[in-house]
């Protein structure tokens, strides 16, 4: 499962949350854009792959994207592996170095998670309350964020 798929789940955790948005700027006087993962309305939020150095690309593109949009940058690592490897811890540090929130979610969870949502009366988010659930994604400081923009 890529990267895209990923993001469109975790979005469609985050109610009001848009995957795979665009936010354009001009460059000497051409027209560019970035894509953003997922768009919440006080959030732009970007995936990385565990394993994998482009991990790194997401807290650049993440900041990126806030100074496009003024909203706040995220970052939502997906694990894979159960284990916190080189690129994960890299990007755990420096994430919080720039003041940039980091989130680690596991891949197995997220489809698990997805598959099991027609049997919970979701409206709104749906994002995992138990304990045991979100100690495996918790995403609730974005969606609250965007419920409150004080809290």
């Amino acid at each position: 499962m890529g990267e895209v798929e990923l993001a469109a789940m975790l979005c469609a955790f985050l109610g009001g949350a848009e995957a795979e948005t665009h936010q354009f700027f001009d460059v000497n006087g051409l027209s560019r854009y970035i894509r953003v993962d997922c768009e919440t309305p006080t959030h732009v939020i970007e995936i990385g792959l565990d394993g994998k150095s482009s991990a790194r690309d997401s807290l650049h593109q993440a900041l990126f994207s806030a100074l496009l949009t003024g909203k706040s940058p995220a970052v939502v690592m997906i694990d894979r592996d159960g284990v916190e490897g080189r690129y994960e811890y890299e990007l755990r540090q420096t994430s919080a170095m720039a003041g940039v929130g980091y989130i680690s979610c596991a891949q197995d969870f997220i489809v698990r998670w997805r598959m099991t949502g027609p049997f919970r009366d979701v409206t709104g988010d749906d994002l995992p309350r138990s304990t045991l659930a979100r100690s495996r994604c918790n995403l609730a400081n974005l969606y609250r964020a965007q419920a409150d923009p004080s809290s």
